[in-house]
Formats: C-alpha cells, structure tokens, sequence
C-alpha cells in the first residue's frame, strides 16, 4: 500500500491531514522545511501504528524536493495521493512587495505545487488512478494580501489544467479552498478541514469534486 505524500506537513492543515490517512491505514510521507516539524509529526503518525516518513525539502527548490519525492516513491511506493499544503502567508498591500519577494512567494504558493504535480501525476495516469489535492484559499481576493492572493488564483488554475490533463486518465485532481484562519477549536479546525482531503480521495468518479469550500 503506496499511502499518502503531504507537502508542507506543518502542525496544522498538514498534520493533520496526514493523521487522517494514518487512520485509515494508510503509510504518510511528509515533506516540510524543517527537520523538526516533520519529526514531531511522524512522531505523533507513528503512534497510530502506520509508518511515517520525515523528509526535508524547500518546496521552492525543484531538485531538493523532486529528490525528497523520489525518496518518498523509493520507500513507499509511488503515491495513492499527494497533498500540496506548503503556501507564505503574509499581508501586503499593492506595490509594496519588491518584485524578488513576489517571485520567491509565487515559487512556494504555485510553481511547487507544479513540481509535485509534474513530478508524481504521470506514475498516477499510468496506473489509472490517484488524488492530488492542492490547499487553496482567498475565495475572494483582498487587496491587504496581494502575493497570496495572486498565489491562491494561480492555485485554481493549476489545479484546471491538472485536472484537464490528468482527469481522464483516472487522477482526481482538486483543490481544499480554506476561507479563514485555521485554528483548533474554531469553525476551521484543522482535524474538520482534514476530512476533505479524505473525502476527495475516496469519491467515485463520477461523483469528483474540483474544488471544495470551508
């Protein structure tokens, strides 16, 4: 059983989107920038009594994490479904970002999403099946976060072209549009917004959803 790879395994969405695959049985890479993060979650993973697999990557350099994705095939196998979670979340306001830090957020938000997409998709359309869920958000931009809000609308766009370049060969490409600040305890609790992603991974095709909103 190949599992699940989560991009961006960070103490909130992350983990706790890899805690629900574990529950299902299912073995969890995770990729973050961090030793340490990754650890503490293959620490709380492992305790479900499925492996987990730490591995350390910055989603803006594409031989890092191309290498991190082949570590995780190697050990695992390739991927019944990949998350990308990594984004910069920042307020900045029109003109106020010099043009490096637009492009160094843009190469987290979307192009690494790219990298993971053209980098385990095509093992996927071989095989006739797979998910690939990108977290989303900003349903309606706001000119107080500009970066991310473009990153978000590049976000749906990828996921579009995924979707029309994999779809039809048995991948459910998707996006988890988060519209609010995740906190526990709140109406965006993590553990709640997990339950998409494992929703979206097990829906019959023919009932796929492109886009879910909480």
């Amino acid at each position: 059983m190949a599992g699940a790879l989560i991009i961006g395994a960070g103490t909130g969405i992350g983990q706790a989107v890899a805690r629900r695959f574990a529950r299902e049985g299912l073995p969890v890479a995770l990729i973050a920038r961090t030793e340490e993060t990754v650890a503490a979650g293959a620490e709380s993973i492992g305790s479900l009594g499925v492996r987990a697999l730490p591995l350390t990557a910055d989603v803006a350099d594409e031989a890092a994490l191309r290498t991190a994705l082949d570590t995780a095939a190697v050990e695992l196998g390739e991927p019944d479904a990949v998350v990308y979670n990594a984004a910069v979340i920042r307020p900045d306001t029109v003109g106020e970002l010099p043009l490096r830090d637009h492009l160094d957020t843009y190469a987290v938000n979307v192009l690494g999403a790219l990298t993971a997409a053209a980098h385990t998709l095509p093992a996927m359309a071989r095989r006739g099946r797979g998910t690939f869920v990108v977290t989303g958000g900003m349903p309606e931009m706001k000119p107080q976060y500009v970066s991310l809000s473009l990153g978000k609308a590049g976000v749906r766009a990828l996921v579009e072209l995924l979707d029309t370049e994999y779809g039809p060969s048995g991948v459910h490409v998707a996006t988890v549009t988060v519209s609010g600040v995740v906190a526990p305890g709140t109406a965006y609790d993590p553990d709640d917004i997990a339950e998409h992603y494992w929703r979206l991974h097990t829906q019959p095709r023919g009932q796929w959803e492109r886009e879910v909103l909480h």
